[in-house]
């Protein structure tokens, strides 16, 4: 089974709350804004922050929303799970776009409950239970271009 080596960074456990969060916050803003999981991440232990695009700018209440469903979702201890699967095996609505041209034929498929599934390398914890309080510390919108920057407490 061929199956891509992850860098350094994608196995630093110190991360793990945070990339799990990640992946909530992903599914939340494709249920709550119909958008694409994030362009952009830049995922670090203290602090992180994602860009989705939107058509237009979020309201004050929309925002304060997407933190309460993200503790919701983390609320509910869902498992987190991976599994090993080939391309042709790859679940219903999982978005391979993003994967870069050289990556193999067997891919890692991370489910956290029944709330989101998704491709990923990276490491995460083993419950949600485990991610801690999420807070977005600040947001922004310019051309199309919403970014959110959040830690966890």
């Amino acid at each position: 089974m061929e199956i891509n080596q992850p860098a350094a960074k994608f196995q630093d456990m110190s991360i793990a709350p945070m990339h799990t969060a990640e992946h909530i916050l992903n599914q939340t803003m494709v249920r709550m804004f119909g958008c694409e999981r994030s362009r952009n991440a830049h995922i670090e232990r203290k602090k992180s922050k994602c860009d989705y695009t939107l058509p237009c700018k979020p309201t004050d209440e929309q925002i304060a929303a997407i933190e309460s469903k993200v503790n919701e979702v983390i609320g509910l201890n869902l498992p987190v799970t991976a599994e090993f699967v080939t391309r042709e095996n790859v679940p219903a609505g999982v978005d391979l776009g993003k994967l870069p041209a050289d990556a193999s034929e067997t891919l890692r498929i991370v489910r956290i409950g029944n709330y989101d599934t998704c491709a990923c390398i990276g490491t995460h914890v083993a419950n949600t239970g485990e991610i801690g309080t999420f807070r977005i510390i600040s947001h922004s919108y310019e051309n199309g271009t919403l970014r959110l920057r959040f830690k966890l407490a």
